[in-house]
């Protein structure tokens, strides 16, 4: 029994790493980011608003929690995932928030108002609707996020250069955004532009990462985007 005890308590210990390495907010974004497609010390700092020592210490204790792989290339470290359990992971504590910490459904209401969730396009939907070839899905994502994993059928718009672009979208066709995941902004920003311009245009229920843990096609190729 004495055994016992000591096999549970390292067990338990082990299990807590992981909660240890995900215990602050820094390092569950750099997951979601990391989840995108692998990164730089470099990026990851500059889109988290971050100094890269500070970056670099949030992704050294990810990785003494196995979550994230690094690789040195020349001048610059580049971070991965460790597996694709850790999206999951990261998914999994996500849904707990949503179900049970009220404080972030007044959040998301107030970042994104009376989000028409109805609307959102499922993952079963968009499948059968580029069977037909009838829709357009966009990748509001930064290039370099598309290049490293899309929506297979989907073009690359990142948002800020939607506005420009608008003139070279067909009109008369249906348009599908999205992009990081269920509370990116991109596609939200996407579908307004789209709607004002005089375009169908919806939101993808989810991002690139549930897409492929799903199962779905993904692409890495460079598409051409008009």
């Amino acid at each position: 029994m004495a055994n016992q005890r000591a096999f549970k308590e390292s067990l338990y210990g082990l299990y807590a790493r992981i909660g240890k390495g995900l215990s602050n907010p820094s390092r569950l974004e750099i997951l979601e980011l990391l989840a995108q497609g692998e990164r730089t010390v470099e990026s990851l700092a500059a889109e988290i608003g971050l100094s890269t020592a500070n970056a670099s210490q949030h992704l050294q204790a990810l990785k003494q929690a196995s979550l994230v792989l690094s690789r040195r290339q020349g001048l610059f470290i580049h971070y991965s995932l460790a597996d694709p359990a850790v999206f999951e992971l990261s998914r999994a504590v996500r849904l707990v928030a949503e179900r049970r910490l009220g404080d972030l459904a007044h959040l998301v209401r107030r970042e994104f108002g009376d989000r028409p969730d109805a609307e959102a396009v499922s993952f079963e939907e968009l499948m059968a609707r580029l069977r037909r070839q009838d829709i357009m899905v966009l990748d509001t994502r930064p290039a370099s996020e598309y290049a490293a994993g899309h929506i297979a059928g989907a073009i690359s718009v990142p948002v800020d250069e939607l506005k420009q672009r608008l003139r070279r979208l067909p009109k008369h066709k249906e348009y599908v955004a999205y992009c990081r995941g269920p509370y990116c902004v991109y596609a939200d920003r996407a579908v307004e532009l789209l709607r004002k311009s005089g375009r169908r245009a919806r939101r993808l229920v989810g991002g690139l990462p549930e897409w492929r843990a799903a199962g779905l096609p993904v692409g890495i190729e460079q598409a051409a985007a008009p």
